[in-house]
């Protein structure tokens, strides 16, 4: 695959999730890194925001002795406040965190100079907008003293740049460092988010849209003007899976150089009886925090059901998750006692106390709490859409349901105050997982729950479900994951199909049930870094050539 066969000496990779948990993005990177480090071992350096002035970031090290020269030389001569360490993820790479906040004092100047260079119009931004894009100049200015101080100059280097958060970053690097080769990787273009996200029919139209007169219809100009002129200016272009790429070529009239899906890595899953071992943990701490809610017992076989992601409420498909439990709720044909949680943080008020005094004291609760779908008190409750379609379905959560719903708004971090498990730690817990995305670029979710062998819902509308039926299954939960056919106006037929497939889970045995998970960790193991990592090598060539080209 790697044609050009061109390999770089150093690689820079930054984004705002570097040591910062918020979303897929920290899993693609911190998950790569293993095997990145492998194959670059201390040459692959990850940049990311410091956000932690007080204290350090959860999952950094601090190392005072790597790069302690250059640590020196771009305090004294550059003013860079920064601190260098390893992440604390397998592999241990390198990782600069930069603090941002000195630079906003030459925001206007640095956004006129992105217009002046790149016709990069900040003139409507809002939001995080300003923030994102003055680390971005930060990181620019991390690499270019980096670079300097080593003197580089003869060294092949690759900087890659993920988001339009970061697009500033490799705009500034190109025209400061032009020897350097630029890669931009969009996991999701800032438009195509809107326009799913505003209840447009993004995929019946596709063809019909223009990303610019969209961007000024959603008020979106100024991330799609960065987004697109980042697109076109770097070395190689990038993004994560088939069906991101059309939107791409149709909404930043760019097609990709080559699409880079995200891999997992198996040393995220606990092995053999270890394994065991965290599901039995994960699966009494679940239950005993529904049984604490609900003020009644569930049963030990109890089928453990979840969505999670970000609070994207259409796109994530968590209007239909919610709606096919309500009809799985309502039929005959279920097997066993189902619990349903929805794990997407919200805006948190704080975890409610009744339920905690209950876990902490292992209280008996003989009734339901007051309001028994939801573990955290939340901000503006009567607004939230999860809480409000719950209630309006009709669930009630009563002991004589077989189905019952709870909502965790928070992010498992291990430090929630009710579970106080990470993520992982509860995955593996769950029978199922179900991920109904309407927009979903790739889809890591899905990914995670087969590689801890959980089998997992779909649909063909993520690349991980395009990915899954290209490598040849997808029809049934039998195969580990099942991809569901989605369009922009069939929410009710795709409730009705997940309400099928976890129907005839519940009606399956233990020996079936290993085989479900045996495929799943055979189909996780196709889509390791390990197998994936050559497409990020082809990119980097890619990179290298056309910055060469560029130069001449």
């Amino acid at each position: 695959m790697n044609e050009l066969n061109e390999t770089p000496h150093y690689i820079f990779e930054s984004s705002w999730e570097v040591c910062n948990k918020v979303g897929g993005i920290y899993t693609v990177l911190s998950t790569k890194a293993h095997i990145l480090q492998e194959l670059f071992k201390d040459k692959i350096i990850f940049i990311g925001p410091d956000l932690w002035s007080e204290t350090s970031a959860p999952d950094f090290k601090e190392d005072t002795v790597l790069f302690s020269d250059w640590r020196e030389y771009a305090t004294t001569n550059d003013q860079l406040k920064i601190k260098i360490g390893r992440w604390d993820v397998p592999g241990e790479p390198p990782v600069i965190l930069v603090d941002f906040t000195p630079f906003f004092s030459e925001r206007d100047n640095f956004f006129f100079r992105m217009w002046e260079d790149f016709r990069v119009n900040s003139m409507n931004a809002y939001g995080d907008y300003d923030e994102s894009c003055i680390f971005a100049y930060a990181v620019g200015k991390v690499i270019e003293s980096f670079y300097n101080h080593y003197q580089l100059q003869n060294k092949k280097v690759v900087a890659l740049f993920n988001e339009w958060m970061l697009g500033m970053g490799a705009l500034y690097v190109q025209k400061q460092l032009p020897a350097i080769a630029t890669l931009f990787t969009t996991h999701a273009t800032s438009i195509g988010r809107s326009i799913a996200g505003n209840d447009k029919p993004l995929y019946a139209y596709m063809n019909e849209y223009n990303g610019d007169q969209m961007a000024h219809e959603l008020n979106m100009e100024a991330k799609h003007s960065l987004e697109k002129q980042a697109a076109w200016h770097v070395d190689c272009f990038t993004t994560v899976s088939d069906i991101t790429a059309c939107e791409c070529k149709q909404l930043l009239d760019k097609e990709p150089h080559i699409v880079t899906p995200n891999g997992f890595e198996r040393n995220f899953v606990p092995a053999d009886k270890q394994y065991k071992k965290k599901r039995e943990e994960a699966r009494q701490t679940l239950l005993n925090v529904a049984e604490k809610l609900l003020g009644t017992s569930i049963a030990g076989d109890a089928l453990l059901i979840s969505t999670s992601g970000r609070y994207e409420y259409r796109n994530k498909g968590i209007d239909v998750f919610i709606e096919a439990m309500n009809r799985i709720r309502h039929s005959s044909l279920l097997g066993r006692e189902v619990v349903a949680f929805i794990m997407v943080p919200a805006w948190v008020r704080y975890a409610r106390a009744d339920l905690q005094v209950a876990i902490e004291d292992n209280i008996e609760t003989t009734g339901p709490l007051q309001v028994p779908f939801i573990t955290h008190w939340l901000n503006l409750m009567e607004q939230d859409k999860v809480l409000n379609y719950i209630q309006h379905a009709g669930f009630t959560n009563a002991k004589d349901e077989k189905l019952k719903i709870i909502f965790v708004p928070c992010y498992q971090d291990g430090r929630d105050g009710i579970f106080n498990k990470p993520y992982y730690d509860l995955l593996i817990g769950m029978d199922a997982t179900v991920f109904p995305s309407y927009y979903e670029p790739w889809g890591y979710t899905p990914l995670e729950s087969v590689a801890f062998g959980i089998p997992t819902i779909t649909t063909n509308l993520a690349g991980f479900g395009m990915w899954a039926q290209k490598e040849g299954v997808g029809e049934d939960i039998s195969q580990g994951v099942t991809v569901i056919n989605r369009t922009d106006y069939n929410y009710f037929d795709v409730a009705d199909a997940i309400k099928q497939q976890i129907i005839s889970l519940s009606q399956k045995n233990k020996r079936e049930i290993t085989q479900i998970k045996k495929r799943c960790f055979e189909l996780a193991s196709r889509a390791e870094w390990s197998n994936f990592i050559a497409h990020y090598l082809s990119a980097f060539s890619i990179a290298l050539d056309n910055a060469r080209k560029r130069n001449c």
